[in-house]
């Protein structure tokens, strides 16, 4: 009777908020589970590898496991990932170990070889490699400066655009009207103060449903925020051309960009407009699809 624990795959996506495992075995998956991210310390690579090994443990109490990759959130630099490789080599001594940026988990879960990955959900970044194989990444500055086209990046550039508008003598349009009411301030001057008493990604994030909510009011407004970070987004794609990266496809994830149309459509409208030779691709299954592809992947090189 074959030995149905082992040779056993495992593949992860640790992403901001959650942590999806799947391990598979002869093309069946044997098992999926998504927990909290919360304890994941990606600049400390003991602690990152105890997380990652703990949960393959109680998920997969008695698997032989002969190859692991990990998509990581927080792992931005081949230095970062190669830290972490070989932590988890240390303690899966047995098993074949890859660590990549979660971001990159992208391209192989859409079943391609090479492209882009482009995410804009609670944060935003592009992230390739080049024709060397080195890791490129483009954007993922953070809430408070970056992640333009991310759920707090949008809601913060409505803010300076209500500002501006304010600035310039206009009244209030749908736009700045819907982020006064949602802040309980009544001038378009008192946003800025409401905002930093609520700062961070999850607190500004949840608002970005009004810049589209007044897009689809008429704000035009609105539309200006989501066409600059439509545009902020395709230059990441176009940034990656500049830096020896092949940009013919380009796989497309996140809450806000798959789940809202009007960006989604402004993002693949510009990028054909300056890289024609992109196809833009939606990430229609779990990014943890592309962990395990790489794990496979591992087994057969």
């Amino acid at each position: 009777m074959p030995d149905l624990f082992s040779g056993v795959r495992v593949g992860i996506d640790v992403g901001g908020t959650k942590t999806h495992l799947r391990a598979v075995r002869g093309g069946q998956v044997l098992a999926d589970r998504v927990v909290s991210s919360e304890g994941w310390r990606p600049a400390d690579a003991a602690s990152a590898a105890a997380f990652l090994t703990d949960l393959i443990a109680t998920t997969l109490p008695d698997a032989a496991v002969d190859a692991v990759a990990v998509g990581a959130h927080g792992c931005d630099s081949s230095r970062a990932c190669d830290a972490l490789a070989t932590e988890l080599v240390r303690r899966l001594p047995a098993a074949k170990c890859l660590v990549r940026n979660d971001a990159e988990l992208l391209v192989p879960a859409c079943g391609l070889a090479a492209g882009v990955g482009v995410v804009a959900g609670t944060g935003s970044v592009a992230v390739a490699r080049d024709r060397r194989g080195e890791p490129v990444f483009m954007g993922g500055w953070g809430w408070l400066i970056g992640d333009e086209g991310s759920a707090p990046g949008l809601l913060r550039e409505a803010v300076r655009a209500s500002m501006a508008a304010r600035d310039r003598g206009e009244p209030p349009d749908l736009l700045a009207t819907a982020l006064m009411g949602s802040y309980g301030v009544g001038e378009v001057a008192d946003l800025p103060e409401a905002m930093a008493g609520e700062a961070g990604a999850a607190s500004w994030g949840r608002r970005a449903e009004l810049v589209f909510e007044a897009l689809h009011g008429g704000s035009a407004l609105a539309r200006a925020v989501v066409d600059d970070a439509a545009d902020a987004l395709a230059s990441l794609v176009t940034g990656m051309a500049g830096r020896d990266v092949d940009v013919d496809d380009v796989v497309v994830a996140g809450g806000v960009i798959l789940n809202q149309p009007s960006l989604f459509d402004a993002f693949a409208r510009k990028l054909a407009a300056v890289a024609p030779v992109s196809t833009v691709h939606r990430l229609t299954v779990d990014p943890v699809v592309g962990a395990v592809r790489l794990a496979e992947c591992l087994v057969a090189s």
